[in-house]
């Protein structure tokens, strides 16, 4: 079981304890923002370097955290973020305009840590055919289980616009479901 974030923080501010309070603070997180940045980028290769950004740049500047919002929030923010300028920067690399979401396709289509059912990469599939917007809000809200008023922290958006994120990203998987599963209404 892990201390409270107060307690974490607190010992992190303490130089004879940062050390040991920084890596309670990576275990503690590790796993869920790992999964998070996964959904995003899709590749376990690019979300374990993500996640090792994500860490160095909270240790850089963990002493400016204001505590304004929760240190979850403000380490899921940080996550986005860089999975959002990673993906900006592959799409940029390129001198034709690339297609992220048919790379991000093919990435899970050959993802050898991919252990789903047909239907789970069907699911995966219709999600990264979202706009990049819903298909945040769609994984934030469904897969990691955020409040509106979390994910409206971590994305800088009015909870009413989340809610209608999430409302098209709904429509649209299912609509997409409901013709490759050939399933009619």
């Amino acid at each position: 079981m892990y201390r409270s974030d107060e307690e974490i923080l607190k010992d992190i501010e303490n130089n004879n304890t940062a050390t040991q309070a920084f890596k309670e603070l990576i275990d503690k997180y590790k796993v869920k923002l790992y999964w998070h940045i996964r959904k995003i980028v899709i590749s376990h290769s690019d979300t374990d370097d993500i996640l090792q950004n994500v860490f160095i740049k909270v240790w850089k500047n963990i002493y400016t955290f204001k505590r304004q919002s929760s240190l979850y929030t403000w380490l899921y923010r940080i996550a986005t973020n860089e999975s959002l300028n990673f993906l900006k920067n592959k799409k940029n690399k390129f001198f034709i305009p690339l297609d992220l979401n048919k790379m991000l396709i093919e990435k899970l289509e050959t993802d050898p840590y991919f252990n789903g059912s047909d239907a789970d990469k069907e699911l995966q599939k219709a999600i990264l055919l979202l706009p990049e917007k819903q298909r945040l809000v769609f994984n934030m809200r469904y897969f990691d289980e955020m409040s509106y008023e979390e994910m409206s922290e971590i994305l800088n958006t009015s909870v009413g616009a989340l809610k209608a994120s999430y409302h098209h990203a709904v429509k649209k998987i299912e609509k997409y479901l409901n013709i490759k599963l050939n399933i009619y209404e």
